[in-house]
């Protein structure tokens, strides 16, 4: 091994050579090269010995000590002294201290030079992957070329000069082959620091890939007077990015298209044909759906905010152009909005309108005993349910034409006794169940709910703590393009997502599974039942 057998002159030139080679500080590479030596002379002296080497960082010259510690009782020859010995050699040195001794160069054999030489291996590795981890942990966010340097098992790995990065398959665009000494350009999404390196992931189906390129490409977004405030992406196929403008004389549509869509189609080549659609940003939710949902024509928007849901209505004639192929266009108009999106036909809409009156009227004149035209008239006014009746302002009753002050009161009066009717029928039915009284005290559950708790077979606090937010609220199943929506034990009329959430912690507070403390800190996504004990 050159670094253990070397001149002094050649120990510097190697450690200089290691260190450009590597990119890695100088100092390392003779620090590892110390470590080596003195382990090399370990193998000689023996391996309890405490044997430390130091080179010269200007001369190169090599120096061997042996470290002993000044004892009064001697036990290990091999790294104490004692302090008569010590004394002779430093008449001033006490228990405790460290007296070093000089030891004479070693001549060392081919085992013992292959040992050093693994050690400064392995300390080199160690220093690049560290510097390497260093360059990139910055860097995450920026769009990065390399030359692809190998394909394993359908992932890519590409050299980035300063270090290899990693392209799994599910970050490629469909259908997108490389080969050996491919130029690659890509998005660093991730840098992970792992035990055999750090690992750096790149994609070139993230969204802010595509934002990134459009910076590259639109001098206006890179000096930030456009601003890309979302993008969703079906790689491979399309896209829809939002855009909007600080400077009202810029319009940031045309900015991204560029002359003749020059600027938009050097993104598209890039991305292997995707198409994409420009879409100016609004803060206003009901513009932005509209403008996200083009090129289909929309005829009227209602919001749910509550639920972030928006409903959409569009002409019989649009139908199939706004929910597009497969439900492309709603599905990314849904991710670039962050708002699930209901679309209706104006047929289907005036069709439910009709029955959503139908329906409340006869639930009126069925609860309140009342005849089919007070019951329109109630449905008319835009009572929905009976709730909203009894709960009302007596004023809004006496509003409406042809009820006077006498007659609101008959029908808050019937509707609250309609109420307790219906509370004291949940009750029965609820200890019928068997759902124990202590499932009522938690916030936010109501008679009904305690109902559908026990037909589920939730009877307990414990129960309702054990269950997931998708058990009460349902979740939405997203394959093949298709979305397919289980329904949950609870109605969306009953419990939002975050409303159902709320009641199973606070569950697991009554339970005591988590403390009130524990819950404000944590206020954030309610974690799998089996996290928990029972």
């Amino acid at each position: 091994m050159a670094a253990v057998s070397a001149n002094k002159l050649e120990l510097l030139q190697i450690a200089d050579a290691v260190a450009r080679e590597k990119s890695i500080d100088r100092g390392i590479v003779i620090t590892a090269m110390e470590d080596a030596i003195a382990k090399a002379a370990r193998a000689r002296y023996g391996s309890e010995t405490d044997v430390h080497a130091e080179i010269h960082p200007k001369t190169g010259q090599l120096q061997l000590t042996r470290h002993m510690l000044v004892v009064e009782q001697v036990e290990n020859t091999s790294n104490q002294i004692s302090l008569k010995d010590a004394q002779k050699a430093n008449p001033g040195a006490q228990i405790g201290d460290t007296i070093a001794d000089t030891l004479p160069p070693l001549e060392y054999g081919r085992i013992a030079a292959q040992s050093a030489k693994q050690v400064i291996v392995q300390k080199v590795r160690e220093a690049e992957r560290d510097r390497q981890y260093q360059e990139f942990k910055d860097r995450i966010g920026e769009i990065v070329n390399g030359v692809v340097k190998r394909v394993e098992y359908g992932s890519v790995i590409v050299d980035l000069g300063r270090g290899e990065a990693i392209i799994r398959r599910d970050e490629m665009l469909p259908r997108e082959l490389f080969r050996n000494g491919d130029r690659v350009r890509s998005y660093i999404f991730d840098v992970r620091r792992e035990t055999r390196g750090p690992q750096i992931f790149l994609s070139r189906t993230h969204p802010q890939f595509m934002a990134k390129l459009f910076a590259q490409e639109v001098p206006e977004i890179y000096d930030g007077i456009v601003e890309i405030k979302a993008v969703a992406r079906d790689p491979g196929s399309r896209a829809k990015i939002g855009v909007t403008s600080r400077d009202s004389s810029v319009d940031p549509v045309g900015a991204c298209v560029g002359m003749r869509g020059s600027r938009v189609q050097a993104v598209v080549n890039e991305l292997q044909g995707e198409k994409i659609d420009i879409i100016p940003w609004s803060p206003d939710i009901a513009t932005f759906v509209v403008n996200a949902l083009a090129p289909a024509e929309v005829a009227k928007v209602v919001i749910d905010e509550d639920r972030e849901r928006i409903e959409v209505v569009v002409p019989d004639t649009q139908l199939s152009l706004a929910i597009g192929r497969r439900g492309q266009n709603v599905r990314l108009a849904s991710q670039l909005t962050g708002w699930d999106i209901d679309i209706l036909t104006e047929q289907e809409e005036s069709e439910r309108r009709q029955a959503d009156f139908e329906n409340a009227t006869r639930v009126f004149m069925e609860a309140l005993n009342v005849d089919e035209v007070v019951g329109q008239l109630l449905a008319s006014e835009g009572f929905g349910s009976v709730e909203d009746l009894a709960l009302v302002d007596l004023r809004e009753l006496t509003s409406i034409e042809g009820f006077d002050e006498e007659t609101a009161n008959e029908l808050q009066s019937r509707a609250r006794e309609y109420l307790e009717q219906l509370e004291a029928q949940f009750e029965a039915r609820r200890k019928e169940l068997g759902v124990e009284d202590a499932l009522a005290e938690v916030p936010g559950v109501t008679s009904k709910m305690l109902v559908k708790f026990g037909e589920n077979e939730i009877r307990t606090v414990e129960d309702l703590a054990g269950c997931a937010t998708d058990d009460l609220a349902g979740w939405v199943e997203r394959k093949d393009g298709e979305t397919t929506k289980h329904a949950g034990i609870l109605d969306a009329s009953e419990a939002s997502r975050e409303d159902a959430e709320a009641m199973i912690m606070q569950a697991r507070v009554k339970a005591g599974w988590i403390t009130e403390a524990e819950l404000a800190a944590s206020a954030g996504e309610v974690p799998a039942a089996e996290d928990h004990p029972a």
